[in-house]
């Protein structure tokens, strides 16, 4: 926290303490009371030493708190935050997930379906929360981290930052409303970042969409200075208005560099690698010469990743932008959950976070050996009523 939030413009806002089993909370909500009268409500996550990862716990804390922000009219403004100077949120901790799918091997679990509706129902309160809400996407964005930054009206990246969709490396895809904001991205740039994991930094997000402003890692506290000093109004509409316009002024003084964002100036030639059918993409990407870095490590994480993520990913694209943010997120709850069960997933985070071998040993070798019965299977929802359905 700087300085100006550890003064008395912070109270402490309760939530039932039983949600966190240790001593420090996961995730710290606090309050900063400013010149207006409104006050801005902070969510910070605290697992600084599990990279902010969200599990369970910290996602009901969320829940709980940001639904009671969002009906209380004292609350001008939410900004979600993370602790340390590495990461905002390095996506989800998915160990439970893991141990409770190798115990029920080929079964949809109640810990999945649990842990992915109440993750993806956070990130759709998000999106639909009306009020200004600011993250401070600095460090490490990835993942479920980056599902709750896309849900913000006001997304902030630094120098510092570094956002990815890694979820091919581990036998998953990208979730978290990746289905509805990759596949409004320019070109094929969605396709791309789904199968490559390519680690964005904050030039990119903004060339994307991710990323509405920039400022210096070290521009925080002038940031929460300002915010203190903001007219906040009883409309959220002028609210918004009103925080675009301060840290646009803040911003004024801070420029990216140009010719920084790699995604923009190579936009023609991914929109190329990523044409044609799966297939075609593949054998495009297996046969890449380039001494190019970044697209070098782009190829290899692709043909490194699970072929079943390869269809799932594709399957993704092609849903285009026919629907809406419900119907995204009531899409991926069926095939995260069926990809838990029958998918790549046990593998990829055995070899990723369990054994650490960094060998997964894929279902299938290549693209052309997966099944389109599989792939069915997957997207096939195991439940008669959605559990998301009356999401809307």
């Amino acid at each position: 926290m700087t300085n100006h939030l550890e003064t008395s413009h912070i109270e402490s806002s309760q939530i039932d303490p039983n949600v966190t089993s240790t001593a420090t909370p996961k995730v710290v909500f606090q309050t900063l009371a400013t010149a207006s009268g409104k006050f801005v409500g902070i969510a910070t996550l605290n697992v600084e030493k599990a990279l902010n990862a969200l599990d369970l716990d910290m996602v009901r804390a969320l829940s709980v708190q940001l639904s009671a922000w969002k009906k209380d009219s004292k609350i001008a403004c939410l900004v979600l935050d993370g602790s340390g100077e590495k990461a905002f949120c390095a996506g989800g901790d998915v160990r439970a997930l893991y141990h409770a799918s190798v115990a029920a091997k080929g079964e949809v679990t109640e810990v999945a379906k649990v842990f992915f509706e109440e993750e993806y129902r956070l990130d759709y309160l998000l999106h639909t929360f009306g009020k200004p809400v600011l993250v401070w996407g600095d460090g490490i964005v990835m993942g479920g981290g980056l599902g709750l930054m896309a849900g913000a009206s006001h997304k902030v990246v630094t120098e510092s930052s570094r956002i990815a969709m890694p979820e091919v490396t581990i036998g998953l895809y990208p979730d978290v409303g990746g289905s509805y904001f990759l596949n409004r991205m320019p070109g094929k740039m969605g396709l791309f970042l789904g199968l490559t994991a390519y680690q964005m930094n904050a030039a990119d997000a903004r060339y994307v969409g991710l990323a509405d402003h920039y400022l210096n890692r070290d521009d925080k506290e002038l940031m929460f200075d300002a915010m203190a000093t903001l007219d906040w109004s009883d409309s959220p509409a002028l609210n918004h208005q009103r925080l675009d316009g301060m840290i646009n002024e803040l911003s004024n003084r801070v420029q990216i560099p140009k010719g920084e964002s790699l995604l923009a100036e190579n936009q023609e030639l991914i929109d190329k690698l990523m044409a044609g059918s799966l297939e075609d993409i593949v054998a495009r990407m297996q046969h890449l010469d380039t001494t190019e870095k970044w697209l070098l490590k782009a190829r290899d994480t692709l043909l490194a990743g699970s072929p079943i993520s390869w269809h799932l990913v594709y399957r993704q694209a092609q849903l285009g932008t026919k629907f809406n943010l419900a119907d995204c997120f009531k899409w991926e709850l069926t095939l995260s959950t069926n990809t838990c069960a029958s998918g790549d997933f046990c593998e990829g985070v055995r070899a990723l976070l369990i054994d650490k071998d960094r060998q997964p040993k894929w279902q299938f070798a290549d693209v052309k050996s997966v099944p389109d019965a599989l792939v069915e299977q997957l997207l096939t929802s195991p439940w008669e009523e959605h559990p998301l359905h009356t999401l809307a």
